[in-house]
């Protein structure tokens, strides 16, 4: 096969096949092999911030000379971005090589008694391709971002990871995972190891609960980060300061190369989690190596600047929308303007709602996003009605260019759906090709 072929063959798997009961999914791990008894393991969770804390992880130990493997979802560009070593994703060759390898383990696997009819998901598959890559790769240390959830994602396959991260929850794909942030706190828990430290962002007692008890329950120490830890919070035009109140170490400068003043959350956990990871490592992390590595950080789509002037972020739902009204509200522009949109099954009337309460923008652009799964123009436009300005655009394209040719504001920003980030980054590669 080819990369496209490759691709394509993935993209196709929802229509022929659902999700697995996670008892096939470990018994198809275990025959591809747990790097995780070999090789110190991260597992992050959350509903907003774990591809954040995963990469300042990845930034932090390789400032410290680790070789750091790291799998993440979802990709904006290419599906290669969810497969890093250090900074590379992985190369089309690599890519085919590794999808043909699974595709033939899957065929072998499914000769087995009680087998015969298994066929990993979408995201299983690429899971599993990532088992196999780090597996010939061999890094120092590898990062596991759950795709959906935490007790029945793919990635909970592995038995020994050496930490475990939680970040902030919030009330996302509630038809998978629970109506209630309690029950959604329940299955972020499920990746909780006996004796495996877990690291959290303490936001609401009831659902800080809910970790705490089945931490206790399997003999896991917690370790919980709250916004008490975090001082000194101040802006400025190169990112944002702050000191951490550290369990451990004191007080802590932090510097990051970012306007997201929720990013603050994400580094406080991150730095937690490698203290604890620390003695697992083959070498002794130099704590000013740690930070230096978080400040180089760049997170694609959270807060991200793609030009003067322009910033786009993956802020998707409520929690994710008042975060980003948070860090604009501190950019000291005078005039804003604001492109949206969203999938179909996000709560966009309560998203419009923050967005217009909060009176940081003069003119908003709605547009639709290249998805099936994209939310129609009836349906937007009527969310955002009785705010300020607003007008449609049939593509992410002419939204851009309708925002961007209002010269009255001073800044522009992008948020919503992460295909519209997606799309956005890949129209900025495109202009750079060109160029």
């Amino acid at each position: 096969m080819t990369y496209s072929q490759a691709e394509e063959y993935l993209l196709n798997i929802p229509r022929f096949t659902s999700k697995n009961e996670p008892e096939k999914t470990k018994a198809f791990l275990d025959e591809l092999g747990d790097f995780s008894y070999s090789i110190p393991t991260v597992h992050v969770a959350g509903t907003n911030g774990k591809g954040s804390v995963c990469a300042y992880l990845r930034a932090a130990l390789e400032e410290n000379g680790l070789t750091v493997g790291m799998f993440t979802s979802p990709h904006l560009v290419t599906m290669r971005e969810r497969f890093m070593i250090n900074n590379e994703m992985i190369s089309e060759r690599e890519f085919v090589n590794t999808f043909n390898y699974v595709q033939s383990e899957v065929e072998a696997f499914r000769r087995k008694e009680g087998f015969s009819s298994y066929h990993p998901t979408f995201f299983e598959f690429l899971f599993f391709m990532a088992v196999i890559w780090f597996k010939n790769k061999r890094p120092d240390v590898i990062i596991l971002e759950t795709g959906l959830g935490g007790r029945l994602d793919a990635t909970n396959s592995i038995a020994a990871p050496k930490v475990c991260a939680i970040t902030e929850i919030g009330l996302d794909h509630c038809e998978y995972l629970g109506n209630t942030k309690e029950e959604i706190a329940f299955e972020k828990a499920g990746i909780i190891k006996p004796g495996v430290p877990v690291v959290h962002f303490s936001r609401n007692a009831s659902f800080d609960d809910v970790i705490l008890n089945r931490a206790r329950e399997l003999g896991s120490p917690a370790c919980f980060i709250s916004k008490e830890n975090i001082k000194n919070l101040e802006t400025s035009g190169a990112g944002i300061d702050f000191s951490m109140q550290s369990l451990y170490d004191g007080f802590v400068k932090f510097s990051l190369n970012t306007r997201a003043l929720y990013q603050a959350e994400n580094a406080a956990v991150s730095f937690e989690v490698l203290r604890l990871l620390s003695d697992s490592l083959k070498v002794k992390l130099d704590r000013q190596k740690c930070l230096d590595g978080f400040k180089s950080m760049i997170w694609p789509g959270r807060m991200e600047k793609i030009s003067e002037g322009f910033v786009i972020d993956g802020g998707h739902n409520e929690d994710g929308i008042e975060a980003f009204l948070k860090s604009v509200e501190r950019d000291g522009a005078g005039h804003r303007n604001l492109l949206y949109s969203a999938v179909s099954d996000k709560n966009i009337e309560k998203v419009a709602g923050l967005i217009k309460e909060s009176g940081l923008f003069d003119s908003i652009v709605l547009c639709r996003i290249a998805s099936y799964r994209a939310a129609d123009r009836e349906r937007l436009m009527k969310a955002f009605e009785g705010g300020v300005k607003v007008c449609w655009e049939d593509s992410v394209s002419e939204g851009i260019k309708s925002l961007l040719n209002d010269e009255s504001c001073d800044m522009h920003y992008a948020v919503g759906s992460l295909y519209l980030v997606g799309e956005i980054k890949a129209l900025a590669l495109e202009g750079t090709d060109n160029d």
